[in-house]
């Protein structure tokens, strides 16, 4: 890799970083081509992304970003794990090391603050963005839906008592 392609991806992380609501920093421990490969496609379902990358570049890439602090744990075969949604790269990359240990959770960042192993996994186990979307909807429905029912019973019992009479008058 020349060094015009080394600027080229230091400036496509740095800019992927910028966007990225949690990087999540794992150790890889000679995962087979499979389970990178399987990795990738559960973070990529989850709108996620996994890169592995030069520690140095790296280093470089997240100068001047809030991931500023993970540096230190930027040491061996490392991978990056990041996502808009703070929560989906973590889950996904806690559920893979929970199924294989030749991935293990180094730690991460959300926004300026930098987590450990214990924060990540913390991370992993709240709901998703998506998931706190269909609470409020669903929180936000529950009232109308209650009302709708409760206005639409005696409209339903006054209709019985009418059918009633009208039967009791056709026989």
């Amino acid at each position: 890799m020349d060094r015009n392609q080394k600027a080229d991806l230091v400036s496509a992380l740095n800019a992927s970083l910028q966007e990225m609501g949690a990087v999540i920093v794992t150790r890889n421990l000679g995962m087979t081509v499979a389970q990178s490969t399987d990795l990738r496609q559960k973070m990529r379902d989850a709108g996620a992304s996994y890169k592995v990358t030069k520690n140095r570049l790296t280093k470089i890439a997240i100068e001047g970003t809030d991931y500023a602090g993970i540096a230190d744990m930027l040491t061996g075969p490392v991978g990056l794990a990041s996502s808009a949604d703070p929560v989906a790269a973590a889950k996904i990359a806690v559920e893979f090391a929970k199924t294989n240990d030749k991935l293990e959770i180094v730690g991460g960042g959300m926004g300026t603050q930098v987590l450990d192993a214990e924060g990540v996994k913390a991370l992993a186990a709240l709901p998703s963005l998506d998931e706190l979307r269909a609470k409020i909807v669903g929180l936000l429905v529950a009232p109308a839906t209650k009302l709708a029912t409760v206005t639409q019973a005696p409209a339903a019992k006054l209709a019985r008592v009418f059918n009633a009479y009208a039967e009791k008058d056709a026989a």
